[in-house]
């Protein structure tokens, strides 16, 4: 089945292992008969702080950020390529997160429940993350928190059910031959999906 998929690549610079990871992934699903639209988080223009206290002061969404979530309606699969920082996910791209899934667009509250309700139900997604760090600290030593993080705070949260987290690492002293190997994964990964 034909599916519309939205690349985000969540690298702030414009040259990057994750971009090259979701083009390779773009070809893969290309291939496989699916219609994509892509996001560059380097070539976005938006502030990044949502900067109120409440959801009904957020401020209007930037034309960048309206595009994103125009796409984002649109899609049935939103694949994120972003590289492991500090733990966690860049900062431009947590700020893309905080300031367009907003309250009544993404996720909703209703009187008297307790947890909200997700707006983007019927969707998947996934991650592709490049990580100097080796998966056994990733996992075992740090407890990968960003795992929790996306899943159950952000993607799940909303509706966007996670599928997977694909790890590629560690990126630093890898060698070309491992890159091949991953870019040939995600190409794999595209053409599944």
């Amino acid at each position: 089945m034909t599916k519309n998929i939205l690349l985000l690549d969540g690298h702030p610079a414009a040259e990057s292992l994750s971009h090259a990871l979701l083009q390779a992934y773009a070809d893969g699903a290309g291939a496989a008969g699916h219609q994509m639209r892509t996001h560059r988080l380097s070539a976005m223009s938006f502030d990044a702080d949502f900067g109120v206290s409440r959801f009904r002061d957020a401020k209007p969404l930037e034309p960048d950020l309206q595009a994103f979530w125009d796409d984002l309606l649109w899609a049935d699969h939103l694949v994120i390529a972003h590289p492991l920082w500090w733990g966690g996910m860049p900062a431009k791209l947590k700020g893309l997160i905080d300031r367009s899934f907003l309250h009544g667009k993404a996720f909703r509250y209703d009187d008297g429940k307790l947890l909200p309700v997700a707006l983007l139900k019927g969707r998947t997604s996934e991650v592709l993350l490049t990580s100097d760090t080796p998966k056994v600290f990733l996992h075992w030593i740090y407890g990968f928190g960003l795992k929790q993080q996306l899943k159950k705070q952000i993607l799940n949260f909303v509706g966007l059910k996670l599928l997977r987290i694909t790890e590629f690492s560690p990126v630093r002293n890898s060698t070309p031959q491992k890159r091949a190997k991953w870019l040939k994964r995600a190409e794999k990964q595209g053409r599944s999906v």
